[in-house]
């Protein structure tokens, strides 16, 4: 059986795993976020030994931390997931099917946290819509899914709302952020995927409004991904929305989920459960929808990244067989002869990462599965990459046309 849903399939394992969770973090991780973690030695990929990187736990007091993004005032900005709730819409719209639906949530119960410079989270908007699954699946949450600014103007992208996810009257999309904290939808990826059905929708496990799961700015526009439909779609911050590309048309159900661009769009890939390591991939997509595969031989993406020398950086959820297991998560470098160098190991459940203005890359970890508040920014120093080299095609350009 598939089950494509990306935090679905996450929650079926949660209620296995989570005593184990919470007494390994408090056993093992330090709980000042300004406290370090040893280096630590490991091996990559490829069996050569080397340092991963230092580790500090940045930030906590999070709910369910997503994408994540530094500001142009320097504070970086976590969407949260959010504590969910119990309005339902059974009877009244199409539900997700048994037994992960239906969904239940609430229309005001995720929020996007403000990080300063010193690690100290406030509260920079609230009042956005949280939904978890049936408790019986692990009743997993999703709310605010990422965050992105446009000329120092932020947004959010959400992705737990909708009749489909018990709230009805609510819409998964795009919403612009005042700075007084109240915002509005400018554009509803609900309705957009409602009206524009891909070429191989999985039957057993549709989301009727979506999953909408991260974004990046290209050009003053905005290019999500959406897990479950598998598509990518471009809005424009009027609100207009046009697909980019139907993923699922040429690759079937892979659930593509994070996205990158440098030159071209990259997007990672989740994949179906339980998970098998290795075959997941990055795939290159030009603005003109053209896709192939750039990166394979990984396990469950949930983040792709660049850094300033143009080298790749691929997040793994969890790299065991089976279903996610806590402590398993990793980042990886990808070297431009194609071997992974790994940068960071154990982390438990990552869900997003980005770069810092210091070099350094910050990760949502503890991203599901926890009580409230228990989510972190966890910051890892990045050894330098000797070998450094842009990753992008030697064929591609800025305007998405492919040589090969």
């Amino acid at each position: 059986m598939k089950y494509p849903n990306i935090w679905r399939v996450i929650g079926m394992t949660i209620v296995m795993t989570l005593t184990f969770i919470l007494v390994s973090c408090q056993k093992d991780q330090p709980t000042d976020p300004t406290s370090s973690a040893s280096t630590n030695q490991t091996l990559d990929k490829n069996g050569n030994s080397l340092t991963a990187g230092s580790f500090s736990i940045f930030a906590t007091g999070l709910n369910n931390p997503r994408g994540l993004k530094f500001g142009p005032d320097g504070f970086l900005y976590v969407a949260e997931g959010g504590i969910g709730g119990n309005d339902s819409t059974i009877g009244k719209c199409e539900q997700v099917p048994f037994p992960v639906g239906p969904y239940k949530g609430s229309p005001a119960g995720a929020r996007i946290s403000k990080i300063s410079p010193a690690g100290v989270r406030s509260t920079y908007a609230d009042g956005f819509p949280s939904s978890g699954t049936n408790p019986a699946s692990g009743g997993d949450i999703s709310g605010v899914s990422d965050v992105g600014f446009i000329h120092g103007q932020l947004y959010a992208l959400i992705g737990g709302a909708g009749c489909s996810h018990g709230l009805e009257g609510t819409y998964n999309g795009i919403a612009k952020v005042n700075s007084n904290g109240s915002w509005n939808l400018i554009a509803n990826l609900s309705n957009y995927v409602q009206t524009h059905p891909v070429a191989h929708p999985e039957a057993d496990d549709f989301e009727p409004d979506g999953t909408p799961y991260s974004m990046v700015v290209v050009d003053g526009n905005f290019y999500v991904v959406e897990p479950n439909h598998g598509s990518i779609e471009k809005v424009t911050p009027h609100g207009s929305i046009e697909r980019v590309i139907d993923v699922s048309a040429t690759q079937g159900h892979v659930v593509p989920t994070s996205i990158a661009y440098h030159k071209n769009f990259y997007v990672g890939n989740l994949g179906t459960f339980p998970i098998a390591p290795g075959t997941e991939h990055i795939y290159r997509i030009t603005k003109h929808g053209k896709i192939k595969i750039k990166v394979d031989s990984l396990t469950t993406v949930l983040g792709v990244a660049f850094d300033e020398r143009g080298s790749m950086y691929a997040l793994e959820m969890s790299t065991m067989p089976g279903f996610p297991s806590p402590g398993t998560g990793q980042i990886v470098r990808i070297k431009r002869s194609g071997k992974f160098e790994t940068i960071a190991t154990g982390l438990t459940f990552p869900t997003a990462m980005t770069f810092g203005p210091d070099g350094a890359l910050y990760v949502s970890n503890n991203g599901f599965g926890f009580p409230a508040g228990a989510g972190q920014i966890v910051r890892i120093g990045v050894p330098s990459d000797k070998g450094g080299h842009d990753q992008a095609d030697e064929g591609d350009d800025q305007d998405g046309k492919d040589s090969d």
